[in-house]
């Protein structure tokens, strides 16, 4: 949800030239089940306009309309959306609607946290009751650092308030895809992962023509050699996709990510390929680690019929949130639990 965060901010920063207030509205609860879980945000402007959903767009109305009583006495309150009655959903969500104004500090913190893809909480102090209050707020916790996003709201206050509840959550570093390869499968990758959310970079040899512009919805384009890899770029929150249709830059990009802890790694191509790739980087790298190699898939993707490079690519990001979720696919229809369960 970081990269909501992100589009929030700069929604914020745009809003801020054109001198319009805005309001953050978010899920701090919920009883029962709902579209989407406690956590989720949006951003509303004073002209109306808003950004991102806190639903499938059902109750989104609703806030706009609630909103307009923040913006004239500034004062946060929580609303109370009963889907049981008007969406089917059985549940019932508890939105917090809070004046937008972070300072200066709050701003270039966020932005050198991303910078760094460090770990963050955002916190929000409410009470599961349609009313307005100066002590409902919410506040990011940045390192060591305690920054409310509305001027004026201190937090002590509300951490001594036994009446009041309080929702965090940690938000983690956006999740990236490194994409290794510029054919024309890269891009429909790149144009669908970066719908998600995602951080895209696309990573090629200087042999190859091509720029970031060729790859919309991309943010970095490294043009360089296996050897020239920065590592540092490969965490835990990154995924890498071998789609370079050439075995042996990607022998040879294997090799230089073989220290390296991705939570995904795919390989295009049958199995067959697969295993010979493997069985001669096994050569070069004989004391790789069980971890590494856990963490390969190929051919990449969940069978689920794809044949149009869209439809790969559907399939190959519908595997890499199973496994950044550790979901086993299944049909909805088939499990007994919930859906978020």
């Amino acid at each position: 949800m970081t990269h909501e965060l992100k589009k929030i901010i700069k929604a914020y920063r745009a809003a801020q030239t054109e001198n319009l207030k805005t309001i953050m509205a978010t899920v701090v609860a919920l009883d029962g089940s709902s579209y989407r879980r406690p956590g989720v945000r949006m951003l509303i402007l004073e002209d109306g306009s808003m950004v991102g959903a806190v639903s499938g767009g059902c109750v989104e109305k609703e806030v706009l309309r609630q909103a307009e009583s923040v913006f004239n006495t500034n004062q946060p309150r929580i609303m109370t959306y009963d889907g049981r009655y008007r969406l089917g959903c059985e549940g019932i969500l508890y939105i917090l609607i809070e004046p937008f104004n972070p300072d200066k500090q709050m701003l270039d913190a966020f932005d050198e946290t991303l910078l760094q893809r460090k770990t963050f909480m955002v916190s929000s102090y409410f009470l599961k009751e349609d009313v307005s209050s100066t002590h409902f707020g919410s506040v990011f916790q940045i390192q060591d650092m305690v920054l409310p996003i509305q001027a004026g709201f201190n937090p002590e206050k509300s951490k001594t308030s036994p009446k009041l509840k309080k929702f965090t959550q940690e938000m983690n570093p956006c999740f990236k895809l490194l994409i290794i390869g510029a054919e024309h499968d890269a891009v429909q990758l790149c144009n669908y992962a970066a719908l998600s959310g995602w951080e895209v970079s696309i990573m090629t040899t200087p042999m190859e023509e091509k720029n970031i512009l060729d790859f919309p919805g991309a943010v970095e384009f490294i043009n360089c050699d296996p050897e020239e890899m920065n590592m540092d770029k490969i965490d835990q929150q990154t995924a890498v996709v071998f789609m370079s249709h050439s075995y042996v830059k990607d022998l040879k990009y294997l090799i230089a990510l073989s220290d390296t802890k991705p939570v995904y790694l795919g390989i295009l191509g049958p199995k067959k390929r697969r295993e010979r790739l493997l069985g001669e980087f096994l050569e070069h790298c004989p004391e790789v680690s069980d971890e590494f190699f856990d963490n390969i898939h190929g051919p990449a993707g969940l069978n689920i019929g794809a044949e149009t490079p869209q439809e790969i690519a559907i399939a190959v990001i519908s595997e890499i949130l199973s496994v950044i979720r550790k979901q086993e696919p299944m049909m909805l229809k088939n499990k007994k639990e919930g859906i978020h369960n």
